[in-house]
């Protein structure tokens, strides 16, 4: 993937006027990969030592696999519709996670709602640039 064409074609796309720049994104999703890594990794952890079961671990494994195919989708295919159901399939199964989780372990699901909350607002964000972008 060229970095450099993929950054022109998401800079000519039309975006809404809340649409943060560039520069937020390196940040945001620093801090938040530390939460995921934490979190994650201590559910894939006690599903191990059999402290959790799979059903648990699912909606998290889930949740990685659709975060990583979002860059590769949007950026390399540059494909808004299919990041679009992707970025819905990350919200979901970060949803599911929590709520698998919640019972069990209620600190992973409160220390995910930061990225509870940039998801959220990453899937409007993707939704509208796709609409306006049709």
């Amino acid at each position: 993937m060229d970095s450099n064409s993929s950054a022109a074609w998401y800079a000519q796309l039309a975006k809404p006027f809340f649409a943060p720049t560039a520069s937020v994104f390196g940040p945001v999703w620093t801090v938040l990969y530390i939460v995921i890594a934490i979190s994650f990794g201590y559910v894939l952890l006690q599903y191990l030592k059999r402290r959790l079961p799979f059903d648990v671990l699912l909606p998290f494994a889930l949740n990685l696999v659709f975060n990583a195919l979002y860059t590769p989708i949007q950026f390399g295919l540059k494909n808004n519709w299919l990041a679009s159901l992707d970025i819905l399939l990350v919200l979901a199964t970060l949803v599911w996670a929590m709520t698998a989780i919640w019972r069990r372990k209620r600190w992973v699901a409160l220390v995910n709602l930061p990225y509870l909350a940039w998801v959220g607002f990453a899937t409007v964000l993707q939704l509208n640039i796709t609409w306006l972008n049709r």
